[in-house]
């Protein structure tokens, strides 16, 4: 069996990861089991360096702020910013002070120093303008929607002025009420007032796409994608928000999968675009339908990845990340015979596996699936190899490592 098992375990580059996969994916999604540990984001950095450099590849996304990361993109293409400023402003969930990412930030802006256009790195977020604490104010991404329709379609079409606009969205802390998040009566989204920017937010939409010859020919494709993902952000926070004042008790199982879907629809779009890596967490990514306990009670929801596979068929590929341990989050070496622990027993310290191959091999003679021993830590499902393209291993993650060596600029 162990002889098997080697037998479905390479290096993880990116001749390898292509390797596995019929086609080059439009979308290459890698997951992780845990956020917050460099070491991940380092196997994710040179696996993208090597995607760029031998495939072609020019987008990179992470699970952050899509609306944030338009100050990293602007960076990263034309030098715009400085680096300590976009590290803190450019991503969402506390990402920027990863030193993992800058490195990242800083090569991408390295690498296309002098380059044209179209050869170019790009950068984005999937995430919607969320935090743990509740959701963004709708403002930013439905002013910048109106403020680049008004020059370029008759005034009598507009369904609304910015005057109209300002008054409905009110003060920004009506929106960022963290205590929102787990109180329904605290939420503004089901207001008078946020109903009717729902319709409007719809219409104005509705508008930018009915124009889009003219749109993409007044300004640029970039342009035109841009206030797409103003667009798309605005519908999906107001309704987010309008669902963060349900009362019912699918209320937090609702939230987590319109999450996703605004993710998906994010991904979806950076398809179209060329090919991309993401990372995300595995529950985001992965194909089957994601689940977790919140408050004691369990979600499950279609995650992003689920949608965009479903949507692009072939043109989706998941690796998932499963891992050893994480000693200083209390994630000791893992038990014979489950899953982590047979890829424990190898001699690879990151390796990524064939997991169809793999599934084959252990023919059903794993035993009982990992439990975690820290909430922050989701062990991978062995059910899941055989809808997983790929598996990565990484034996031991290390407690922090030596800081980004990233000048500002």
């Amino acid at each position: 069996m162990a002889t098997d098992i080697k037998d479905t375990v390479h290096a993880v580059d990116a001749a390898a990861v292509m390797g596995l996969l019929a086609t080059r994916p439009r979308v290459l999604a890698l997951g992780e089991p845990t956020h917050g540990e460099d070491a991940l984001l380092d196997v994710r950095n040179e696996l993208f360096r090597q995607l760029v450099e031998e495939e072609g590849y020019r987008t990179i996304a992470i699970e952050s702020d899509c609306l944030a990361a338009l100050l990293v993109d602007a960076y990263v293409t034309s030098g715009v910013g400085r680096l300590d400023e976009v590290m803190e402003r450019g991503f969402s969930h506390g990402l920027g002070d990863s030193a993992a990412n800058r490195e990242l930030v800083g090569w991408m802006r390295a690498f296309n120093e002098g380059r044209p256009a179209p050869e170019q790195l790009r950068f984005a977020g999937i995430d919607g303008p969320l935090e743990w604490t509740g959701a963004a104010s709708p403002r930013q991404a439905l002013t910048a929607l109106l403020d680049h329709l008004a020059p370029h379609v008759d005034a009598d079409l507009l369904p609304c002025t910015a005057h109209t606009l300002d008054r409905l969205l009110g003060a920004d802390d009506r929106w960022t009420e963290p205590a929102a998040m787990t109180d329904p009566a605290r939420s503004t989204g089901r207001t008078a007032e946020a109903v009717e920017l729902r319709l409007l937010a719809d219409d104005l939409v509705a508008l930018f796409d009915a124009h889009t010859p003219h749109l993409i020919t007044a300004t640029s494709r970039e342009e035109w994608e841009r206030v797409r993902l103003y667009g798309r952000t605005a519908v999906g926070l107001l309704r987010y928000h309008y669902w963060m004042a349900d009362t019912s008790p699918g209320r937090m199982a609702r939230l987590t999968g319109l999450r996703d879907l605004m993710m998906a629809d994010n991904l979806l779009a950076l398809a179209e675009r060329g090919p991309t890596l993401v990372h995300a967490h595995n529950s985001h990514l992965q194909r089957e339908r994601s689940s977790m306990r919140m408050g004691g009670r369990p979600l499950h929801w279609w995650s992003a990845g689920s949608i965009a596979s479903a949507r692009l068929g072939g043109g989706y590929a998941f690796f998932a990340t499963a891992l050893g341990t994480i000693r200083h989050r209390g994630v000791d070496t893992p038990r014979p015979g489950t899953l982590e622990g047979l890829l424990y027993a190898l001699p690879d310290d990151v390796c990524v596996v064939d997991s169809p191959g793999l599934g084959a091999a252990l023919a059903g003679t794993l035993a009982a699936p990992r439990a975690s021993a820290w909430f922050g830590y989701f062990p991978f499902d062995p059910d899941h190899l055989a809808a997983t393209d790929g598996l990565v291993f990484i034996k031991d993650i290390p407690q922090g490592r030596a800081a980004s060596t990233c000048r500002d600029r």
